[in-house]
C-alpha cells in the first residue's frame, strides 16, 4: 500500500477535520486518474463532493474525453489536461495534488465502494440542508402566512427524502440512536402565557363549545400546568359536567396538576376573568406549537445528520418519524383552521324553519359583542 501523501500535497485551504468521506473522495479520483475507463461505471455527479477541490477535478475528468486504450504517454497527456481544466475552477491545483490523490487510492478496483460512500455522505449533507430551511422557515416572522411557509419547507423535506431513499438500495434500518433535542419553547413566552390564560378563563366562562376543542392538547402549552388545567376543562366538558372556577379546581386536585406548582389561589383567580372566544385563543395556540414543533422537527434531523454513526436508511427512518411527529400537530392545525360546512337541511325540514340557519366559522373574533377583554388578576403559572 502506498503511503500516505504528506499535508504539504493537500490542496489549498483544504479543511483539517476530514471525515472518512474526504477519504472516500481522494480515494474515488484517484483510481479514477489510474483507470480513466472507470468513469462509465459511476453514476455520481460534481455537486456529490464535499470538497470544492474535488469536485473541480472530477468535473474536468467528465469533461476531458478519456483515451480509450490509454497508454503511459496518452495517460499523462489526460491526466495534464484533466489538471489544467480543473484548475480554471479552482485556482492552485498542482500537480502534485494528482499524485497526492493516486497514492491515496488503496484499490482501484473498489472505485464503486468509494462512490457508495461519497453518494452516503452527498446524501447527508442534502437533508442536513433541507432541515436547515426548515429551521430558518419556522423562525421567520417577516412571511405573512408563517404556517404555509413552514409547512412548504416541511413539505420539501420530505420530497427529498423520498428522492433519497430511491437513490439507495431498499434495506431495513433501525431509527438512529442520537438523543432527540430539548423541545423548543415559544419565541414569545409572554404572548404564549397570555393566549392560555385568556383560552382557560374563556373555556370556563363559556364551554359550550370545548367539546368540539379536540384538536387542541395539553402538549400545545408552554405551561404544563396550563396545558393540566385544559385538560380538567375539556374532561369536564365531555362527561358534560358543571364548569366553573371551583369545579375545575377540583377535577385538577384529583388529577395532580396541582403538583405542578399552581396554587388553589392561582387557579380560581385565573380562570375568573374570561375575554373572548375560546375557540380563537385555542387556534392561535395550536398556530404556535406547529411553529414549535417544525422547529424541533429540524434541530430533530439536524442532530442525526450530526451524528456520523447514522447510516442513509437511519438517516431517512429517523427523519421520517420526526416528520410524523409534526403530521400530527399539522393535522390538528389544519381541523382548527378549517371553515365548518353547514350540514344542508332536509327540503321539508327547511320549509317548516322561519329562516335559514347561520353559517358558524372556526375562527370567531377573539371577542364577540357581549363580551370585553379585562386583565387577569393574580399571579400565574
Amino acid at each position: 500500500m502506498p503511503d500516505a501523501p504528506a499535508l504539504d500535497d493537500e490542496a489549498p485551504y483544504e479543511h483539517e477535520d476530514r471525515s472518512a468521506g474526504h477519504y472516500a473522495e481522494r480515494a474515488l479520483l484517484g483510481a479514477i486518474l489510474l483507470e480513466p475507463a472507470l468513469l462509465e461505471k459511476l453514476d455520481l455527479e460534481p455537486a456529490a463532493f464535499d470538497s470544492p477541490f474535488h469536485a473541480a477535478v472530477f468535473a474536468a475528468m467528465r469533461a476531458v474525453p478519456a483515451p480509450p486504450q490509454p497508454s503511459t504517454r496518452s495517460g499523462l497527456e489526460w491526466l495534464n489536461a484533466v489538471l489544467a481544466k480543473a484548475q480554471s475552477q479552482a485556482a492552485g491545483l498542482t500537480p502534485s495534488f494528482a499524485h497526492a490523490l493516486i497514492t491515496a487510492c488503496p484499490r482501484s478496483d473498489h472505485a464503486v465502494a468509494y462512490a457508495a460512500i461519497v453518494r452516503s455522505e452527498h446524501a447527508r449533507r442534502t437533508i442536513r440542508l433541507h432541515a436547515a430551511r426548515l429551521a430558518l422557515a419556522a423562525d421567520d416572522a417577516t412571511v405573512p402566512d408563517r404556517p404555509a411557509y413552514v409547512l412548504a419547507a416541511a413539505d420539501a423535506l420530505a420530497r427529498h427524502l423520498d428522492e433519497v431513499a430511491s437513490r439507495f438500495p431498499a434495506a431495513s434500518a433501525s431509527l438512529p440512536r442520537t438523543p432527540a433535542p430539548p423541545s423548543v419553547p415559544p419565541v414569545d413566552l409572554e404572548e404564549a402565557e397570555h393566549l392560555e390564560l385568556m383560552l382557560l378563563a374563556s373555556a370556563t366562562s363559556c364551554p359550550a363549545g370545548v367539546k368540539e376543542m379536540r384538536w387542541l392538547a395539553a402538549e400545545d402549552f408552554a405551561s404544563p400546568a396550563r396545558g393540566g388545567l385544559w385538560k380538567c376543562v375539556a374532561a369536564l366538558a365531555h362527561r358534560e359536567e358543571a364548569i366553573d372556577p371551583v369545579t375545575v379546581l377540583w377535577e385538577a386536585q384529583v388529577r395532580g396538576v396541582l403538583a405542578a406548582g399552581i396554587t388553589p389561589p392561582e387557579v380560581v383567580a385565573l380562570l375568573s376573568f374570561p375575554a373572548g372566544s375560546a375557540c380563537y385563543w385555542g387556534t392561535r395556540i395550536v398556530e404556535n406549537a406547529l411553529l414549535a414543533r417544525a422547529r424541533h422537527t429540524a434541530d430533530q434531523v439536524t442532530a442525526y445528520t450530526a451524528d456520523p454513526s447514522n447510516g442513509v436508511h437511519q438517516l431517512i427512518a429517523g427523519s421520517r418519524r420526526a416528520l410524523a411527529g409534526l403530521a400530527s400537530v399539522r393535522h390538528r392545525w389544519q381541523h382548527a383552521t378549517r371553515p365548518a360546512v353547514p350540514v344542508p337541511a332536509r327540503p321539508e325540514a327547511a320549509a317548516s324553519r322561519a329562516g335559514p340557519r347561520r353559517p358558524t366559522t372556526t375562527s370567531p373574533s377573539p371577542f364577540p359583542p357581549s363580551s370585553s377583554p379585562r386583565p387577569a388578576a393574580g399571579r400565574t403559572p
